[in-house]
């Protein structure tokens, strides 16, 4: 099969399923993956589709949403490196809200064990990081959760972020850019992540390169809601820059 052929079925696939993967791919034209890489390359340059992790996806589809296995294992090293880095932002006490993301979730899982915090969370994952540390007094939001985030939603979680006042929030984003802001593949989580913001006087936003650039269905702020910015070394230094001239203080991990 030639190249142009083996394109057009992929991008079938892509259109038929919602996602094609490069193992997958791989396997079912019996090439290698550098191959179907290109390929993507190629698909990606014309327009038709996104490169995600793994493989891509139809162009068009802002509502794609990776699962919470597959956010946890992407960019691992660099969340690791973000969420270090993030632990300077903690307040020595005092209070902090934790978004939903695998990046939060990172930084909620090296608290140390000597800090005095309340700490109020939407999201499962970070609640269960830390439900047994012995200075947080954790407050967990409810609401409908979603099971692709693991993220309570809806009245209940706009109505408790509307009755509190935090000294910083730890926000996540799907992706994020001056020209379209802060953005997310779902309606409900955007609403509450507004909501949150909006309770904090102080927002550090947590996300990889990989997110800049980004576009997603959901906008929920823009970058001149962020106080802070703390990303990997992979976002170029002139990016870092643009952003900086906006108001939003850079660092990278």
């Amino acid at each position: 099969m030639y190249a142009p052929e083996r394109q057009q079925e992929i991008l079938r696939l892509a259109r038929d399923g919602g996602r094609v993967d490069v193992v997958s791919l791989a396997e079912e034209f019996q090439v290698t993956a550098e191959t179907i890489r290109r390929d993507l390359k190629a698909l990606d340059r014309a327009g038709l589709v996104r490169r995600v992790h793994g493989g891509a996806i139809p162009a068009g589809r802002l509502d794609f949403e990776p699962d919470l296995a597959e956010r946890e294992t992407t960019a691992a090293d660099e969340k690791d490196r973000i969420a270090r880095a993030a632990l300077a932002e903690v307040p020595a006490d005092g209070t902090m809200i934790v978004d939903a993301g695998s990046t939060a979730a990172r930084l909620a899982g090296i608290l140390t064990p000597e800090l005095s915090l309340t700490v109020v969370t939407h999201s499962l994952p970070v609640a269960a990081r830390l439900a047994d540390h012995p200075g947080i007094q954790l407050h967990l939001v409810g609401g409908r959760v979603r099971h692709r985030t693991r993220a309570a939603v809806d009245a209940w979680a706009l109505r408790a972020y509307a009755e509190i006042r935090a000294d910083v929030l730890f926000l996540a984003a799907n992706g994020f850019s001056a020209e379209h802001g802060l953005t997310t593949p779902d309606l409900a989580e955007a609403a509450v992540k507004r909501a949150a913001i909006a309770a904090a006087r102080r927002v550090v936003l947590l996300a990889d390169s990989s997110k800049h650039g980004q576009e997603h269905f959901a906008r929920f702020g823009g970058l001149d809601d962020v106080d802070l910015l703390i990303t990997d070394t992979g976002l170029d230094p002139q990016e870092a820059a643009a952003i900086e001239a906006g108001g939003t203080e850079v660092v990278r991990a």
